[in-house]
């Protein structure tokens, strides 16, 4: 009898962790239906805190439909679905089914999502971002034709921020731990983040998302870039603390890392080459007319002291990888190519505005000074040697 009654307990929780882990075998799913696209290839990509990587692809027969089953990521990540230019941004966090249908005219607009109410919720940010880009450039346009004077353009071009700020704010305050809320943080209009981490309110935003990711994913990369930015960016503007991060051991804070291929395609980080040594940052495109009399000036500063425990990390957002590769052939210092160009995620994190952008990082590895005139570069190092 006893024998019995163990055998049941084993086969009953034999039965269990069958029907528990038989369809879960550690992926996501993402599927849909695109009509209109017969032959068109969809496209799975990673977006990664420093690049945008593929997953997985497949061409669509006339049915429209699309499967992709992936392993799940560890943390919360974020991809998109891809067909030519248009995007559907999704996120995943755990084993889970999310399933799309849309047209392919209106493939990254009008589309609908199941199974994910994050992924319902970037879909209403993503559409906010949209129609902020299109006021934007609408507002340049009228101003560039001189139908609005300059106050006119500055009201409306802070209405048009302030219209996606305003959305953004519902999802980063509501729920700051979720994917939707950095999300939202982290959109940008021409390059350039709308949440500015130097700004005293924005940066509220920042230390409420960074909190909530320090306590729930402490591991996680996106977590700890988040952090690091939301220090460095408190330091900078010296303000008083507007969240909690008393849980932040600060003297385990790394510099604002960046990661990116060189000439020879191999990924250098920032932190490697700029390891116990005092580094100029620069953002630039080799393409501008003043990027030889800058490439000139940082020849004479890395003459002068280099020898002295002075690197320099430069961030070439070319969309011309062959002529990059031709001019940095002949430079020296450690150089690198964004494929993500004026997109640049490494280029949001530091909030660059325009280029060139320089800045310049401690020995350990501490955003210290945003160079604003370059006239000044050579000083401005020797004081931080």
């Amino acid at each position: 009898m006893k024998r019995r009654i163990v055998y049941i307990i084993i086969c009953t929780f034999c039965c269990l962790m069958w029907f528990g882990c038989g369809d879960r075998p550690g992926k996501f799913t993402v599927t849909g239906i695109v009509a209109g696209a017969d032959d068109q290839m969809i496209y799975l990509e990673n977006v990664g805190l420093t690049a945008v990587e593929p997953v997985d692809s497949a061409k669509l027969n006339g049915s429209g439909e699309f499967t992709f089953k992936v392993s799940s990521p560890r943390y919360p990540e974020f991809y998109r679905l891809r067909m030519n230019s248009q995007f559907i941004n999704l996120s995943i966090d755990s084993v889970e089914t999310v399933s799309f249908t849309a047209d392919y005219k209106t493939f990254a607009t009008s589309y609908q999502v199941e199974g994910s109410a994050s992924c319902l919720a970037i879909k209403e940010i993503a559409l906010a971002q949209l129609d902020a880009n299109q006021a934007i450039h609408r507002i340049r346009k009228d101003f560039d034709a001189h139908l609005i004077s300059d106050s006119i353009y500055s009201a409306q071009m802070l209405e048009a921020i302030e219209n996606y700020k305003e959305i953004a704010r519902n999802h980063i305050y509501s729920s700051p731990m979720s994917a939707e809320a950095y999300f939202a943080l982290f959109q940008q209009i021409d390059g350039l983040l709308f949440f500015d981490p130097y700004d005293k309110i924005d940066s509220r935003a920042y230390g409420a998302i960074a909190t909530s990711y320090n306590h729930l994913y402490p591991e996680s990369p996106r977590a700890r870039q988040l952090y690091n930015l939301t220090l460095q960016a408190l330091k900078v503007i010296r303000s008083q603390r507007t969240v909690s991060l008393d849980s932040i051991e600060t003297n385990e804070v790394d510099f604002l890392e960046v990661e990116l291929p060189d000439i020879r395609g191999e990924k250098i980080k920032l932190s490697d080459a700029a390891k116990d040594r005092v580094t100029i940052l620069n953002f630039t495109s080799y393409r501008m007319e003043w990027s030889p009399e800058l490439n000139a000036l940082l020849h004479r500063v890395d003459s002068a002291f280099r020898d002295r425990g002075v690197e320099i990390y430069q961030v070439s957002l070319d969309s011309d990888v062959h002529y990059w590769k031709n001019i940095v052939s002949n430079l020296r210092w450690t150089c690198v190519h964004d494929p993500q160009t004026a997109y640049s995620q490494a280029a949001a994190m530091y909030n660059v505005k325009q280029l060139p952008a320089l800045f310049l990082l401690n020995r350990k590895g501490i955003l210290v000074k945003r160079i604003d005139r370059l006239d000044n570069l050579a000083e401005e190092v020797r004081q931080l040697l």
